[in-house]
């Protein structure tokens, strides 16, 4: 049973998503700025729970949970490339939004596909590079303990097996935390304040209702992302409380996965409209 479940590698939200990449690949139709952003989105979100989930359902069911050190290393790099470049995508499709709402006549000129791919990888080139940093500082330490306590490796607990003075890594650790949620926080409370103040002085309600449709789903997939990635940082530092840990570790991996084909697909009209047709068209064949 463990290793049918071992191989189990795509969950729902996983489908959902290689679904979208898939579809905005082949439809030529959807070669376009904002749809590059959706396939950022269901890249991180594949890579993420691909290396999470099998092993998670995997230690579900199995008495015996050992990983080794270079597995757990993978995972907690892949954890963190995948919470820090969600972060960053974030931010790089509200600005999206902010152009499209605030200036629509110059968005074919402002967020061109040349523009969208630069700021792709731009956020995915940081990403790595932080991590690469934050798991750096951890991979030099000597280790004398062997037990982690959380749902999944990631930093924090790697850097819990040494004995050594850890000080260099709390540092660099807490610049990262700090850095990553204020530039995201900061661009997003921005970038919607802007939004805000353009909608209330034009006061059309076209443009609040497009404001609203495209900015709310948006929004409430940051906050989800941002009080469980909250959620875990803190509770590092309680450890009388494990199980709420796991559950935030696996909410903040699952629930994002899980809703962004939802939200960023079937609210999305063109994307929408060719779902519908390939569905319409399977029903007609049958």
């Amino acid at each position: 049973m463990q290793t049918s479940l071992s191989r189990i590698l795509i969950t729902r939200g996983e489908v959902s998503n290689i679904g979208v990449l898939v579809l905005i690949i082949t439809e030529k139709g959807l070669h376009q700025p904002m749809y590059l952003l959706f396939c950022n989105l269901s890249v991180n979100d594949v890579i993420g729970n691909t290396v999470l989930m099998p092993r998670l359902m995997s230690d579900v069911v199995s008495p015996e949970r050992y990983i080794s050190y270079s597995q757990c290393v993978l995972q907690a790099f892949c954890s963190h490339t995948f919470g820090s470049a969600s972060h960053m995508i974030l931010i790089i499709m509200a600005l999206d939004r902010y152009v499209a709402i605030c200036h629509p006549l110059r968005y074919p000129s402002i967020m061109t596909t040349n523009t969208v791919v630069k700021l792709s990888a731009s956020a995915w080139g940081a990403s790595l590079l932080l991590v690469s940093i934050l798991l750096g500082l951890t991979i030099r330490l000597s280790r004398c303990r062997s037990t982690i306590l959380n749902a999944y490796c990631d930093n924090a607990s790697l850097f819990k097996l040494s004995c050594e003075d850890v000080t260099i890594n709390n540092i660099y650790g807490l610049f990262f935390t700090i850095m990553l949620f204020a530039s995201s926080m900061g661009s997003i409370a921005v970038t919607y304040f802007r939004i805000a103040i353009i909608c209330w002085t034009r006061k059309s309600k076209e443009l609040n209702s497009k404001a609203l449709q495209t900015c709310a789903s948006h929004l409430v997939l940051y906050l989800i992302m941002l009080w469980t990635g909250f959620l875990t940082i803190i509770l590092h530092r309680f450890p009388n409380y494990p199980d709420l840990r796991k559950l935030a570790y696996i909410l903040f991996h699952v629930v994002p996965a899980n809703l962004n084909p939802i939200i960023y697909g079937l609210q999305t009209k063109s994307l929408r409209n060719k779902i519908t047709q390939i569905f319409t068209m399977k029903v007609t064949q049958s």
